[in-house]
């Protein structure tokens, strides 16, 4: 499972040889968390960088009434706040989906990769960007987008992700994901999603079965939802340096 960070990395930095030794170092104290289970609370300090090699995690927040809000889901490759080791307390919680392998991350190892591993520090960088351009996204996604194009969108955006990471076949990933975990990452009812989905599978867009989604047509969901895979910034992918989308310039989608 060590090959989620380093697939995920060379998506956007080519590495050498050392670079991966040095990452597959970080990752040689894995802990397996089962689902559901908090890997830090907000309010708590930071002591370690958390990264998920194998399951989903998120991030959220929980408001006064109980109401949750799912704000990231996290990915196998994925850390929860490469930086946050610098805050005195958690602003929002990390917490499984799934049954996860996390690593807890000392934050002398991420100095002293990033002191003799330039090419890992840039694609950290990279990493800590694209997390705030998918953050950009997904308030696009709740403050524009009708509820059908929001969730149609996700299920682009996860098989581009973790296609990244070699967690895709033939077009179908694990979605492990609740109808209630929509909805707290949609801003919608447990009955909008599921009229949505059930919707998205009648247009012939999707299949979902036994916790696994496939996507039947990704060209046509991807104009469906209006994606463009821009702010992701995958480099080394079949993804790579696509600056404009045709459908999105031919007046189709939507």
């Amino acid at each position: 499972m060590q090959d989620a960070l380093t697939r995920k990395l060379e998506s956007f930095e080519e590495l050498t040889n050392e670079d991966r030794g040095a990452l597959n170092a970080l990752t040689l104290k894995v802990r397996q968390v089962r689902a559901r289970t908090d890997l830090i609370h907000e309010g708590d300090a930071p002591d370690t960088v958390h990264l998920i090699l194998d399951g989903y995690a998120c991030r959220y927040k929980v408001l006064a009434d109980g109401q949750r809000q799912i704000m990231a889901y996290l990915v196998p490759g994925d850390f929860c706040d490469l930086n946050v080791f610098i805050l005195d307390q958690m602003d929002h919680s990390i917490g499984t989906i799934t049954a996860c392998q996390a690593v807890d991350i000392p934050r002398q190892a991420i100095e002293a990769i990033t002191a003799d591993h330039p090419r890992v520090t840039r694609a950290l960088w990279w990493c800590a960007l694209v997390d705030e351009a998918v953050l950009r996204e997904w308030l696009v996604n709740l403050g524009s987008r009708p509820a059908n194009h929001r969730i149609a969108h996700l299920l682009c955006e996860l098989l581009l992700r973790l296609e990244a990471v070699g967690r895709v076949t033939s077009n179908s990933y694990d979605f492990p994901f609740t109808q209630s975990d929509i909805a707290d990452t949609m801003g919608l009812s447990n009955v909008h999603v599921n009229r949505t989905i059930r919707e998205l599978r009648e247009l012939g867009l999707v299949a979902l079965k036994h916790r696994t989604v496939t996507i039947l047509d990704v060209e046509r969901l991807k104009a469906y939802c209006g994606f463009n895979p821009n702010y992701l910034h995958l480099r080394n992918t079949r993804w790579s340096n696509r600056r404009s989308v045709p459908w999105l310039s031919s007046g189709h989608g939507g």
